[in-house]
């Protein structure tokens, strides 16, 4: 029986096909497996890891002990199902997803893998029982943080969310050493430390050795027989490193599959002959370095440089595997036994997760032409068909582009074949546009403005089946902007797929009551089905339960409160309104028109001390870029202001600002919660999409925000009347460009915003160094909203 109530033992139907996507998520069998449920089996499972896995007993284990052993034991539920599930996609062979992702911003493992098999409330009885509790224990978990925000979570919840599905789906990335850093405040500036997150050691991965691949880099090309090869090549190795994702009670475990840079097993024996054993060893150290850190500052030429192989590493080892998995077709057998690859886009379907793991395609028509024979028009027919990308930005400067000359260094086969591409991709385009010109330029793969570079932008679209933007909005505008050409020329390939977010998370995992007030009501097929929270509205008059949602809400608060004051030593009142943006610190995202907005109320509570006004808390979250002096200079902007505030008699307890130092996923899932107000509020035609957006709002924050991003389709679902929407429209913003834009002119008219900026510009928040805002002022002044 599943660990589920009211779970079938088996899943599927043994000799019938499934009837529905209930039976189609459920298709995995479980019988024979010997399932840990009740609270004995539990508490023995977790002493015998203390025992014999940690080797530790109840003396002298340390709190990390318990965690580990807990991990363990929960992992245990999971091994048999990940076993059957893997042979069940061997034995069926179906059409397999791979998604590659640079970044998978996974935070803890724990509690969401105990909520996706069903069995928290027996672990957590068999804790209280050893004398235990749970969440202290669910703290010591370090986030995998191997992602800088919402690409690296949207991939996360891909994963999830295909699991849960019963999607024959793979998730493959890179296992960095260190991931995100990890942000502190030291006198209100941000200070970067290394997130040496696997220094405890990651209970959740299974090393493989034994599916080491070799990646080459370096070298140069000769052509043999008519076949191209690539000689005297540098080789590292990629060791895969597989961590389970379950899916939500069908017993599915699917892998994500992380690759990590080994140096080759031979020394330089020309050093040996030096006796320069430690550079040999040296040298090999160096090799690792492709996954030491996620992916660094590109400003610099060896950072481009080691961007540029990290982004190549993922996408070599990854098809290396692809590739041998849809020849080893039939469970069981290691042989390569299927050889016609016309049949590879109905086996393989690989997703691309933005510009990162574009080499994709030109790494796919290296194997199929120079070492499995194809011709160019049937290889070039198999990879378009096989690959699909997303994109996940407007913003031109943000589509990666890669100088030829060191490109050609680093991959000299991979050079030529995108300028193959590019070739017959432009003579396409002249046929289709004979003679012009500038659209045949514009189009190109090479773009030559300041030095020849690639648009791996461009080379995804000309590259891809399927190109899809992330809400409906941004999607539109890809049309218009970015892939305006592409468009007109391909414009069957142009869809939209909105983001989404995973509720076992973001809701079942985050918010507990809130989960039981709702299955109260309506059941619990709202886990897999959101769209059956509409049954809800049956229950809006009715006074118990609109009276339990605010307890819950207010319980939340009272929590977050806590946090506050034991991590920030800022005292809050869990009445006040909780006002929240969370995101990385970008002009675009406009955490400084929320500080703005924090020193206008400011402003008004000291100008008339016996205003009555709603008690407000404002948190601001999130880590700017180490290289990007402007966002790191608005974060020390909203901790001085913080600091003015926070500490102002005449404000009491009416207005607090707080920085949320070092904001991750474990932090969001204990803030989102407790919030009231949803700061949204890019500018129109910025955001791609915002997933922030949908958690605050399954969390039951009103959204203040514009028409930007995922908000547009938000406020069509809830109604404008659940949804506070201000400021321009993308039309009115393009309007007001085209007229000229004076932001000066403001500046002149709001005497409150006038009042704002010459606090800030005269040094009224920075007393110690009056100057120290004055660019921030003269960017807002003089260069307009960015």
């Amino acid at each position: 029986m599943d660990l589920l109530p009211g779970r079938q033992n088996s899943i599927g139907m043994p000799n019938s096909v499934a009837q529905n996507d209930k039976e189609k998520r459920k298709q995995i069998s479980v019988r024979g497996i010997a399932l840990v449920e009740n609270v004995a089996t539990v508490k023995k499972t977790f002493n015998r890891h203390l025992h014999f896995t940690l080797v530790k007993d109840r003396n002298v284990a340390t709190p990390r002990d318990y965690y580990f052993a807990l991990a363990h034991t929960v992992r245990d539920h999971l091994v048999s199902r990940w076993i059957r599930t893997q042979q069940h996609y061997y034995d069926k062979d179906p059409k397999r997803v791979y998604y590659l992702s640079l970044e998978y911003y996974v935070g803890r493992s724990l509690t969401n893998t105990m909520v996706n098999l069903g069995i928290q409330s027996e672990v957590d009885e068999a804790l209280y029982q050893i004398g235990l509790d749970i969440e202290d224990l669910e703290e010591l978990e370090q986030d995998a943080g191997l992602g800088n925000g919402g690409l690296g979570r949207l991939a996360a919840c891909f994963l999830d969310s295909m699991a849960s599905l019963g999607l024959a789906a793979y998730g493959y990335g890179l296992r960095y050493d260190y991931g995100i850093f990890t942000q502190t405040i030291k006198n209100g500036w941000q200070v970067e430390e290394p997130d040496d997150w696997l220094r405890f050691g990651n209970p959740w991965e299974k090393s493989r050795p034994e599916y080491t691949l070799p990646v080459q880099f370096y070298g140069r090309t000769i052509r043999e027989g008519g076949i191209t090869k690539w000689v005297d090549s540098q080789i590292i190795f990629a060791m895969p490193y597989d961590s389970p994702v379950p899916g939500y009670g069908n017993n599915a475990v699917n892998t994500m599959r992380l690759w990590s840079a080994k140096a080759p097993t031979s020394f330089n024996l020309s050093f040996f002959n030096d006796g320069d054993y430690i550079q040999a060893v040296c040298d090999r150290n160096s090799a690792e370095n492709i996954t030491r850190v996620l992916y660094p500052n590109d400003n610099v030429t060896e950072g481009k440089d080691l961007r540029l192989k990290q982004e190549y590493f993922l996408c070599a080892a990854t098809l290396q595997d692809i590739i041998r998995r849809f020849k080893a077709s039939k469970f069981g057998c290691r042989e390569a036994v299927r050889h016609d690859f016309s049949h590879l886009p109905d086996k393989v379907a690989i997703q691309l997760n933005d510009t990162h793991p574009a080499l994709a395609i030109p790494e796919l028509m290296r194997i199929l032409i120079d070492l499995e024979g194809l011709t160019w028009e049937q290889a070039w027919k198999i990879t378009t068909q096989t690959c699909a990308y997303t994109n996940h930005t407007l913003l031109p400067e943000a589509l990666e582009r890669w100088p030829v000359d060191r490109f050609g260094v680093i991959l000299p086969r991979h050079l030529e074949i995108i300028y193959e591409i590019n070739f017959r991709h432009l003579k396409e385009v002249e046929a289709k546009y004979p003679g012009d010109m500038d659209r045949i330029r514009r189009m190109s793969l090479i773009e030559e403005d300041g030095g020849k570079r690639i648009n791996m932008g461009f080379l995804c679209v000309v590259g891809s089946h399927a190109v899809n933007g992330v809400a409906k909005i941004h999607s539109d505008l890809l049309k218009v902007t970015l892939f305006k050409d592409f468009y007109e020329m391909t414009p069957e390939k142009f869809q939209n797929k909105t983001n989404g977010i995973t509720p076992r998370r973001w809701l079942l995992l985050c918010n507990p009551s809130l989960s039981d007030a709702i299955v109260d009501k309506i059941g619990n097929d709202w886990i897999s089905d959101l769209s059956k929270l509409r049954q809800l509205e049956q229950f809006i008059n009715n006074e118990n339960f609109v009276r339990s949602i605010y307890k819950v809400k207010q319980e939340n608060k009272m929590k977050l409160a806590q946090y506050i004051e034991q991590h920030y030593h800022v005292k809050i009142d869990p009445g006040a309104m909780f006002d929240m943006q969370v995101k990385r610190i970008h002009e675009y995202k406009r955490q400084l028109l929320n500080v703005l907005h924090v020193i206008t109320l400011y402003n008004r509570i000291r100008r008339n001390p016996n205003h009555k006004c709603t008690p407000r808390v404002v948190m601001i979250g999130g880590k700017a870029a180490p290289g990007y002096h402007m966002a790191k200079k608005i974060i020390k902007l909203i901790s001085n202001v913080a600091a003015v505030i926070n500490n102002d008699p005449i404000v009491k307890d009416r207005l607090k600002l707080i920085f949320l130092e070092n904001y991750r996923v474990s932090l969001a899932e204990k803030i989102i919660p407790a919030a009231d107000l949803s700061e949204q509020i890019s500018l129109a035609g910025t955001e791609a999409s915002g997933t922030g957006n949908m958690k605050f709002m399954l969390n039951g924050a009103l959204t203040v925000g514009t028409l930007d991003g995922a908000n547009v389709e938000m406020a069509e679902e809830v109604g404008m009347e659940n949804i506070f929407i201000f400021g321009m429209t993308v039309d009115e913003v393009e309007a007001l460009r085209q007229k000229g834009y004076n932001p000066r002119e403001f500046y002149e008219k709001n005497a409150e915003l006038k009042l704002a900026l010459d606090q800030i510009q005269g040094g009224f928040y920075s007393p110690e160094d009056p100057n120290l805002f004055h660019d921030i002022v003269d960017v807002l002044i003089n260069k307009g909203d960015q």
